[in-house]
């Protein structure tokens, strides 16, 4: 009897931010809606079917969040505000971000669903397209786009057995607050029952639960980055090597004490992030009391030095080296390991989609039979273990109604097939014949770690968790700040320490929320200096992502400029000819919940003819004067040169100004203020300041340099309340003694 062992993975990175207990991503919400409790209650319907599902704890921790109310997302609380309430900057989130969801199968499949889209305009608009949106959609239309941003994300068994849900699809449109409320119950209701669905079918031992590293990081790279050397040995590395067992361990350990809380036991088995291995890793593993572990096919062929091939039909031709578990002992530990088959898995996620459910899944069971028959004919009888393993949520936006057509199509075959016995990885992984006395460090793509630290981007963020992490070392020898403080720096930089932030790194991978993912990355480092009461790096103000150039509302200086300093629009020609970029709603801001319109619009900046002061212009919508009577500052914040700041704030009812430097680190705020030096700053209706540059340690300009800074905004308690750019900095060349001639327009 050939035993199938079937893993489905559900993850989810940890989208929220500790600083302001905000989800920036509403990714978790979505798929609890429609795929986390419909997956498993599906199999009552199949009580001879026995799965594993490995639930990562990043993910389960902020669906019970969500389940108990305590959690909120940008995307969340806008679907519930009244329609006629929304302010023109919040219908433009909605109208870029209601949109999330696969065309064919979620989208087009509602009517309704589909115009709206063609209204809004299917391609990514641009910021007029999205301005000219905004004034075609009227307040019934957002309120409709409110109700099915959310309907097309419901679970199968809502859809098509729930009479509330039924109501509301036929409806159509013209939904109302009312609807709404009654979406949003159920939402909740919905959201309440994954948890329990799962505690449910391990305790009638249908399903096994297995789990990943707390934050599902790569945990070989933990233990050491120049693993990676093993595979790329001319590869360029961060600029210091991350050497961390102890947090390996850590994020396991802490893996198995969440399980036993939500689900009553320990687990036993572990998918690695990203089926990532290593000798190292392996005692961890042990260590934390996990008796199987699992990977990719790739990683045992390059263990054992071979090459294991397909025929013409994609069956494996050495089953008798893949269908079989493993012991793999090293490091003075033994832990079970399961190798899964690569290509049937991936005909799941990434080829059945487009089939017809009956004929997809007569074609999969086909291919379990024949291998499970060849791997008794080369083994004189044995029953072969097939481990299917593949994300358990993604692919099945693509499939015909949520992809339960070919997963019942899938079990019944399953449970009536006389050759197939569907087992538990702790099932197939109970008595391994074969053993490994080391494992080949990688991942399920390729066998190596290339995604996660092979790109410049990678690199870059191993460097930022690498420095962060020794400041947290430096901190706790020196016992710098209390222990809460300490404990709450750990976790962010555990958090940061998910595979998910360098997935999105370098050019192999991109998704509508690249930037939002880099953002929460360096937000997570920022958070973790900030509770060391540490000086923040400002590298991580400045995104990650290699390629991105100045804002599309950015222009450079083409003039010298000589403003009057006093704090109005003096005349039309003192700021002409200003570099300027105009301010949008954009960036990390756009995601807070309660976020406000930024109060700057406008930023001008330039340089005097004698090429020694840069001039720099704030508008708002209000005074500058009167914004600062109430207690705001504004920064300009440089990083280069680097570890200077010059900060414009109120002082017994003057407007003053100072620089503040960088220094080490001697028990306070890291930065030390200078004094004001020759600088100048006068506010009326706008912010004018007049920044020397030999006080930035520039000279006179007579030689090229360059300055790079953020324009920040802190309020009355000194809190950062808006940063702009959003990612990289405002950059200009001081001029030299060509700067007329190349700019000269007759």
């Amino acid at each position: 009897m050939t035993r199938v062992a079937i893993l489905w993975h559900m993850h989810q990175p940890f989208y929220e931010d500790l600083a302001t207990h905000e989800h920036i991503l509403p990714w978790v919400r979505l798929h609890a809606l429609k795929d986390y409790y419909g997956m498993v209650a599906l199999l009552r319907e199949f009580p001879d079917v026995r799965v594993t599902f490995n639930l990562v704890p990043s993910l389960l921790v902020q669906l019970e969040a969500f389940a108990e109310g305590r959690a909120r997302d940008r995307y969340l609380e806008l679907s519930l505000k009244p329609a006629d309430e929304l302010a023109a900057s919040e219908v433009e989130f909605i109208l870029d971000n209601f949109f999330h969801a696969q065309r064919q199968r979620m989208i087009d499949v509602y009517p309704r669903y589909a115009e709206l889209l063609a209204r809004r305009g299917g391609s990514v608009p641009t910021e007029a397209e999205r301005r000219a949106a905004v004034r075609r959609f009227t307040v019934d239309d957002l309120r409709d786009l409110q109700v099915w941003h959310k309907l097309a994300w419901l679970d199968p068994f809502y859809l098509q057995g729930d009479g509330r849900v039924r109501s509301l699809v036929q409806k159509g449109s013209r939904y109302t607050e009312d609807d709404k409320a009654l979406l949003a119950r159920i939402e909740l209701e919905l959201l309440k029952r994954v948890v329990p669905e799962y505690r449910d079918a391990a305790g009638r031992g249908q399903i096994e639960i297995s789990t990943s590293p707390f934050y599902h990081p790569i945990l070989p790279l933990l233990c050491d980055t120049d693993v990676y050397l093993r595979t790329h040995p001319d590869s360029p590395m961060p600029r210091q090597r991350f050497v961390h067992p102890e947090d390996a361990l850590d994020q396991l350990e802490r893996a198995a004490e969440c399980h036993e809380r939500l689900f009553g036991q320990r687990p036993t088995g572990l998918w690695p992030s990203e089926g990532s291995v290593s000798d190292a890793m392996v005692p961890l593993v042990a260590q934390a009391g996990f008796r199987w572990m699992a990977t990719d096919e790739l990683i045992l062929a390059r263990t054992l030095g071979v090459t294991l091939s397909r025929d013409g039909q994609g069956q494996i031709e050495q089953p008798e080296r893949l269908y079989t578990p493993y012991r793999v002992t090293t490091g003075g530990a033994t832990v079970c390991c399961a190798f899964r088959d690569h290509a049937l898995s991936d005909l799941i996620g990434f080829s059945y989609a487009g089939w017809h459910a009956e004929a997809a899944a007569g074609d999969f069971v086909g291919r379990l039979a024949a291998a499970g028959r060849r791997y008794r004919e080369r083994t004189g009888g044995e029953d072969a273990l097939i481990p299917i393993i593949l994300d358990g949520e993604n692919a099945w936006e693509h499939f015909e109604g949520g992809g339960r057509p070919f997963l019942r199509a899938l079990y019944r075959r399953l449970s009536g097939d006389p050759e197939l016995r569907t087992v538990t990885m702790s099932e197939g992984c109970a008595a391994p014949r074969r053993e490994l006395t080391g494992i080949f460090p990688g991942s399920w793509i390729d066998a190596n770690f290339y995604i996660w630290i092979g790109h410049t981007d990678d690199r870059r963020g191993w460097s930022q968790l690498a420095a962060a992490r020794q400041a947290l070392e430096d901190a706790t020898r020196v016992a710098a700040v209390d222990d809460q403080a300490l404990s709450d720096a750990r976790e962010e930089i555990l958090i940061a320490q998910g595979s998910d932030w360098f997935w999105w790194y370098g050019d192999d991978h991109s998704c509508d929320q690249d930037l939002e993912f880099d953002d929460l990355f360096r937000t997570h480092l920022r958070n973790a200096y900030r509770l060391l009461q540490q000086p923040i790096p400002d590298e991580l103000f400045v995104s990650n992502i290699s390629g991105l150039g100045a804002a599309p509302t950015e222009t450079s200086p083409v003039a010298l400029l000589t403003p009057t300093l006093d704090g109005e629009d003096t005349s039309y020609f003192e700021w002409l000819g200003a570099g300027a970029l105009e301010v949008r709603d954009q960036g990390g801001a756009m995601h807070q919940i309660n976020r406000r319109s930024s109060m700057l619009t406008l930023v001008q900046y330039g340089f005097a003819p004698t090429r020694d002061r840069l001039y720099v212009r704030l508008d708002s919508d209000r005074r500058l004067a009167d914004l600062l009577a109430d207690g705001y500052a504004f920064t300009l914040k440089f990083l280069q040169p680097a570890g200077v700041r010059f900060v414009v704030a109120m002082s017994r009812g003057q407007v003053g100004c100072t620089f503040w430097v960088r220094t080490a680190h001697t028990g306070g705020n890291g930065w030390t203020e200078r004094g004001p030096g020759s600088s100048e700053a006068a506010a009326g209706t706008i912010l004018e300041m007049s920044v020397p540059l030999a006080d930035l340690s520039l000279g006179d300009g007579a030689n090229e340099a360059r300055v790079a800074f953020f324009v920040v905004a802190s309020g009355p308690d000194r809190s950062e309340v808006e940063s702009h750019p959003a990612h990289h900095p405002i950059e200009a060349t001081i001029p030299d003694q060509q700067f007329d001639a190349r700019h000269w327009r007759a």
